[in-house]
């Protein structure tokens, strides 16, 4: 609610998890000073009234002279493992033929190949190329980056489902931008309960690349759509976080391959015996 608030005065609005221990979490936009003010007080105030949260507004002044060169700066050229390269639309198209190239907006904040639970996911999907899966399945799939890699790397249709109607339509035409969109099937839902998620099944690979708790919560549902000797790669967990994930997806039947480590950050392949 606060998300589609600030969304009705600003340009852009990213989310970010402040303390995952007390569940806070922080939502930012970016306007000009003096824009849709009254417009703001008003959605921030039904923001308040739905959800029951006083959450305070706090502003503070960003620099605007020279604000998409510093964004394009810190967004060149991303090689992850040795097959994918990740390149931002301020980049001229250079399709390399050592590395699948993959052209993301650089405004997208999580899935641009920068993040060491992204690049985690792609390192093990690179390892697994041997494999053919036929029935892939992104769960929470963001900018859509893992889903267009599988999508790339295996020539397969993939399902990208996100709860975020933004990061749908973003996935969509990253899919487009990227000549590959008859492969992306981008659909708004809310994780093992969408209808088509469910009628798809068995999986034989899954991305979910989350959280840590979610990930816990979602073992049950994820160890009885998984197809005998599918496999799941599973990210957004620090390392000192991969034994109670590991333990929750065990209890399901899934044993562990392999543990990527990226920083302070696991990424977790699974596999359901088969």
């Amino acid at each position: 609610m606060f998300e589609q608030a600030l969304m009705t005065v600003c340009t852009t609005v990213g989310i970010f998890e402040a303390n995952e221990d007390q569940n806070i979490w922080r939502v930012e936009g970016v306007k000009d000073i003096g824009h849709g003010e009254d417009e703001l007080e008003r959605a921030m105030t039904l923001a308040r009234l739905i959800t029951g949260s006083d959450a305070p507004l706090i502003r503070e002044r960003t620099e605007a002279e020279g604000w998409l060169a510093r964004t394009y700066e810190a967004f060149p050229q991303q090689d992850v493992g040795r097959r994918f390269a990740i390149r931002g639309t301020h980049l001229a198209r250079n399709r390399s033929r050592e590395r699948m190239t993959i052209t993301l907006d650089a405004g997208i904040a999580f899935g641009s190949g920068e993040h060491g639970s992204t690049r985690g996911c792609l390192r093990a999907l690179e390892d697994m190329a041997w494999r053919k899966p036929q029935r892939i399945l992104d769960m929470g799939c963001g900018s859509g980056i893992l889903a267009m890699a599988a999508a790339l790397l295996f020539r397969k249709t993939v399902l990208a489902v996100d709860i975020e109607p933004w990061s749908v339509r973003v996935a969509a035409s990253n899919a487009k931008l990227n000549d590959i969109a008859p492969l992306i099937e981008a659909r708004l839902g809310n994780g093992w309960l969408t209808p088509e998620v469910r009628a798809r099944a068995p999986y034989d690979l899954v991305f979910a690349n989350i959280l840590a708790r979610p990930l816990c919560k979602m073992a049950r549902d994820l160890g009885r759509h998984l197809a005998p000797g599918g496999t799941v790669i599973l990210a957004g967990l620090l390392t000192t976080q991969a034994r109670m994930v590991l333990a929750a997806h065990r209890r399901q039947g899934l044993v562990l391959e392999r543990q990527y480590y990226e920083g302070e950050w696991s990424t977790l392949v699974l596999r359901r015996r088969g």
